[in-house]
């Protein structure tokens, strides 16, 4: 079968059933041979520009031509039998009207699958979807029952935790954003309470002054598409502003940074690594600390002194 995906997780899905795209969207990057995969849309968005910049940049393309154009001659050379596209934020990925209207364009004869988590439920789901489309859901079953059961690990670990401190999770600096959709779930089983948003809520903007109010014991900095050395550029957007000092978390050393290119913002199998990972900042007594590829204190991003929690 011919597949194409428009999103990372939809290609990281595809990969964890055993099979290979034949093309993908600009930013799969993992498992690495996705990076090889012909690229079937593109941004209009600089990716590399300031956080700031970024969401102007962003407005500004959903006003005119939108933020992705899709490749209509790379798309007719692979002759899909499977599009895999989202439907969940026109800022992430290509949306998948963008997609009907180029694979009706180019008369395709392919099936057009669109995933729209807001759970982990609704991402195991996905998972299903996909292997039904695939002739893989054997394969999807043991993956779901796999991922369930690290899931169901972590939730029974977080249990013997002595208090719920709580948390926030930004997906982006400038304007600061609070988490949604599966975040809120995900701190709930991590043995944390989340105050910033219900669970299936969207990610969206908040006024510092209610971050302020809410004053999280534990801070994840996770921008959407940002790696550690990204978010580190771009952190100012958060340590300048005032009041930034007197957050409980800063002042406890409890203040991090998550890669947000490769976690916690793609809905696909590693969303549980992700949570493995959230786990070690929220009770580092309970849980071993992520790798330092994957989180770091805020601190260390800085140059300063890290504070044992």
């Amino acid at each position: 079968m011919r597949i194409v995906t428009l999103l990372p997780s939809a290609t990281e899905i595809v990969y964890a059933l055993g099979l290979e795209p034949v093309g993908t969207s600009h930013e799969c990057d993992y498992p690495p041979d996705a990076a090889t995969k012909p690229a079937v849309n593109r941004s209009r968005v600089d990716a590399e520009a300031s956080s700031a910049a970024i969401d102007s940049q962003v407005l500004e393309a959903a006003e005119g031509e939108g933020v992705y154009d899709i490749d209509l001659d790379t798309l007719d050379r692979l002759d899909p039998d499977l599009v895999v596209s989202q439907g969940i934020c026109d800022v992430c990925a290509v949306g998948s009207v963008l997609v009907r209207e180029a694979v009706d364009e180019l008369d395709l004869d392919c099936e057009v699958l669109t995933t729209d988590p807001h759970s982990l439920s609704d991402v195991f789901d996905d998972i299903r979807r996909i292997g039904d489309a695939t002739d893989t859901r054997e394969r999807a079953d043991e993956l779901v029952a796999d991922l369930e059961a690290r899931v169901d690990a972590v939730a029974a670990t977080a249990e013997k935790a002595d208090e719920r401190p709580r948390v926030g999770v930004l997906d982006w600096t400038d304007p600061v954003m609070t988490a949604g959709h599966w975040v809120p779930e995900m701190v709930e089983l991590a043995g944390g309470s989340y105050g910033l948003a219900e669970p299936g809520d969207a990610s969206r903007p908040r006024e510092w002054d209610a971050i302020r109010e809410y004053d999280p014991e534990v801070l994840v900095v996770a921008p959407c598409g940002f790696d550690l050395d990204q978010t580190a550029k771009n952190l100012t957007d958060l340590t300048d502003r005032e009041g930034w000092d007197d957050l409980t978390a800063v002042r406890e050393g409890r203040a991090y940074a998550l890669d947000g290119h490769q976690f916690m913002n793609r809905p696909g199998p590693r969303l549980v690594d992700s949570l493995e990972h959230l786990t070690g900042l929220v009770h580092p007594e309970l849980f071993d600390a992520p790798p330092d590829e994957a989180a770091r204190p805020l601190r260390m991003l800085r140059g300063e002194p890290t504070v044992e929690p």
